[in-house]
């Protein structure tokens, strides 16, 4: 029997082999394997309770009143089709699979170039025969393992996205923590699970949490749904990620030093999700990410600023519910930086800070009207520099033929100041009639009769 051949060797020489086929019969990304890994750290090796029947009806409940907020503060329909969102509520392991299928357009770049790499290794034996015989030593494995680089790095990308995407689903709220485009659908996925944990956990009321972030989704939906703005996003996302080069030779000189009896070394060669590509961005990726960012702080900023124009009507625990949500955004885990640098977005509270400047330079020149045009054609899209100076913006879109701007000079606004969701000395301009707004259809004022209201009689889960 040839050494090479099925049942001869050593154990370890027969897990060599058998990895190094079932690695080569896969191209691009290993999607399973992802899907595998994010459902097993979702659930913590746990089974999960199916979804409240009660809890999915309080849900559409609050969704009705949120959109219908939020669809009066925008100017814009929250359905594509015209019928009204639907709540779709997840467990955390469905959570963390919807979100790979939704994300896998926008990676099916990088998958592709995996899979070039791929088919440069031609058809891998189950062993080498260079290798033979050798394996009990410490050149022969060094060899062995350093040859596995290019088999092994769509698997291992494939673990480190399953790895990030389920500890997101740990903490996710809503379908858009990040900024991310998901397909066009009349839903919003959230996570009843951490919705539940994260009031109790700030000791907020758990109907105010919950219509908060359907709030912030809704308004989040509602942005990222115009054509020209999801057409821009996503081709942004995918433009830098097909910018990546897997860093091919890096992981198998990682590999070469593997010490497979010694955790530390498996640690330190595969656990930093960016050694599996470039550690250098590239020219083009860079300003790639210049645009992104703008673009992301825009739109951010428009949707906290809907969101807490519409929030703090509805709920009655706003102060503290809003100082939750803030230090919840400051405080990333790993999954979630990781995600963002794969995309391209650093995801911070400097680009938050940046998007909320753009919307108060914004409101407080031009009021409330002054923001419609980011949502009416692509030609109004702000500039890196435009966001940062959003007079320049105003009179350049003005120049183009945005209609209805009535320009004023800074501080000449008539809209009353309000308490900014960072705390005291931040500032926000919002329109008459929405801090503390006396409107009787408003959910929680005086009078009204809104079913979907908090406060009002209604199941709860």
């Amino acid at each position: 029997m040839s050494a090479s051949s099925p049942g001869s060797g050593s154990p370890f020489e027969q897990l060599l082999s058998d990895l190094l086929r079932i690695l080569n019969q896969s191209g691009g990304m290993h999607w399973d394997l992802a899907r595998q890994v994010a459902v097993s750290v979702a659930t913590d090796g746990s089974s999960e309770d199916n979804v409240d029947p009660i809890e999915r009806i309080r849900l559409e409940e609050l969704l009705r009143v949120a959109e219908l907020h939020v669809e009066a503060a925008t100017g814009l329909r929250a359905s594509r089709r015209g019928l009204g969102l639907t709540a779709r509520p997840l467990r955390r392991s469905e959570w963390a699979v919807a979100t790979i299928e939704a994300w896998k357009p926008l990676l099916e770049p990088l998958s592709s170039t995996l899979a070039s790499e791929q088919a440069g290794l031609g058809s891998l034996p189950l062993l080498p025969e260079s290798l033979v015989g050798g394996l009990g030593s410490e050149t022969g494995l060094a060899d062995l393992l350093g040859s596995l680089g290019r088999a092994v790095a769509p698997a291992m990308l494939g673990l480190q996205l399953g790895s990030a995407v389920g500890h997101l689903s740990r903490r996710a709220l809503g379908q858009y923590d990040l900024p991310i485009p998901r397909p066009p659908l009349d839903e919003l996925s959230v996570v009843p699970a951490n919705l539940a944990a994260f009031a109790s956990d700030w000791s907020l009321p758990l109907d105010d949490v919950r219509l908060w972030v359907l709030v912030s989704e809704t308004a989040h939906h509602v942005l990222l749904s115009v054509p020209h703005v999801n057409e821009r996003l996503t081709s942004l996302y995918a433009s830098y990620v097909a910018g990546y080069r897997p860093d091919v030779h890096g992981l198998e000189e990682r590999l070469a030093g593997l010490d497979p009896t010694d955790p530390e070394t498996i640690q330190a060669a595969l656990g930093d999700p960016a050694s599996l590509v470039s550690e250098q961005e590239s020219p083009a990726q860079a300003g790639i990410r210049v645009d992104l960012e703008a673009l992301v702080a825009a739109l951010e900023g428009y949707a906290e600023h809907v969101s807490v124009m519409v929030g703090r009507r509805l709920a009655g625990s706003s102060p503290a519910l809003l100082e939750a949500l803030r230090r919840r955004r400051v405080d990333r885990d790993a999954g979630e930086r990781f995600v963002g640098d794969l995309f391209g977005l650093r995801y911070d509270q400097r680009l938050l800070d940046r998007g909320r400047a753009f919307v108060e330079g914004v409101v407080e020149r031009a009021g409330e009207d002054g923001l419609t045009p980011l949502v009416m054609a692509g030609k109004f899209l702000p500039t890196p520099a435009e966001v940062d100076a959003p007079g320049l913006w105003l009179e350049r879109i003005r120049l183009d033929g945005a209609p209805g701007l009535a320009l004023e000079l800074p501080g000449e606004s008539a809209s009353p100041e309000i308490e900014h969701p960072d705390g005291p000395g931040s500032q926000r301009m919002e329109p008459p009639g929405a801090a503390g707004s006396q409107d009787p259809g408003a959910p929680g004022a005086a009078g009204s009769q809104d079913p979907g209201a908090p406060g009002s009689t209604g199941p709860d889960a």
